[in-house]
């Protein structure tokens, strides 16, 4: 690596002229970390780090340290990466410092897609509150796992209709925080997502023929996977998922992701059916004042 700490770089803006420049850093740190794989892609790389405002350090010709902020909406919003390379030498307080900089009197919000122990620990020290922690989990579908038919229910593919919303909003509306979006803004999304999976996605049915839960694939992706409170516990969720898992096998997927908040118990369903860790991701949140 040759000279050491900040003074060996040098500093200056980056933008979309580096696309391939932040991909490779992307694509270091979730080696070591782990993380959101997607990361790595040119729509959310471009999302996260190139907002208005940039600045990167480079070291002869290698980009080993990059931050964006953008300040177009309140609170500001802020991604940086290091090099894993070169941590633990002052480059990310750097980095942060010019941040809360950028940020000016209002609040900051930090997002990370690959979440290490260290940036949690100068996250943590410089005021910042964890408000959101992800688990990144990896299937490799060589193994699929086997759930017994729920008694009494039926599955069959959705339609981008008023019933999987409302299904949606009946298995989320207790989860805390739950936010209802509009009915037709939630569809719309999901009819204008290229990798939208409408033949591999599922409604379950009780006896009535009444939906009693879902589960949404998007490219080899379980998006989401809800049950109705009445029927949690029999097995619902557990069945959508494994049948999810063996139709993108099925349909040559090696293997399928999820997130799931670091406090929802069905992480320990998913793990059950085969889901490995492969890194965090998460937010965190400095109030001003």
């Amino acid at each position: 690596m040759g000279d050491s700490g900040v003074d060996a770089l040098s500093w200056k803006e980056f933008g979309e002229e580096h696309l391939a420049e932040l991909t490779g850093l992307a694509e270091a740190c979730l080696a070591v970390d782990g993380g959101l794989p997607l990361f790595t892609g040119s729509a959310l790389l471009r999302a996260r780090l190139l907002q208005s405002r940039t600045l990167g350090a480079w070291h002869g010709g290698d980009l080993v340290a990059a931050v964006s902020v953008g300040t177009a909406r309140q609170p500001a919003t802020s991604t940086g990466l290091v090099h894993p390379d070169w941590r633990g030498q002052g480059v990310g307080s750097r980095l942060l410092s010019w941040a809360d900089e950028q940020a000016g009197d209002g609040d900051l919000l930090l997002t990370t897609e690959s979440w290490s122990s260290g940036a949690d620990a100068l996250f943590t020290a410089r005021g910042f509150a964890r408000t959101f922690t992800e688990w990144v989990l990896r299937h490799e579908l060589t193994d699929l796992p086997e759930v017994a038919h729920p008694d009494g229910v039926t599955t069959g593919p959705v339609a981008l209709d008023s019933e999987l919303f409302a299904t949606y909003r009946a298995s989320f509306a207790d989860r805390p925080g739950f936010v209802e979006p509009a009915a037709e803004e939630w569809l719309e999304e999901l009819r204008d997502d290229d990798g939208y999976r409408p033949d591999l996605s599922l409604i379950a049915r009780g006896p009535d023929g009444t939906a009693v839960g879902f589960v949404n694939v998007i490219d080899n992706w379980i998006d989401q996977v809800g049950v109705v409170p009445a029927w949690r516990g029999r097995r619902v969720g557990a069945h959508l998922v494994a049948t999810a898992l063996r139709s993108l096998a099925a349909d040559g997927a090696r293997e399928a992701w999820l997130c799931v908040n670091d406090d929802n118990p069905a992480a320990g369903l998913y793990r059950r059916l085969g889901f490995g860790d492969a890194g965090r991701r998460a937010r965190y949140l400095h109030r001003r004042g």
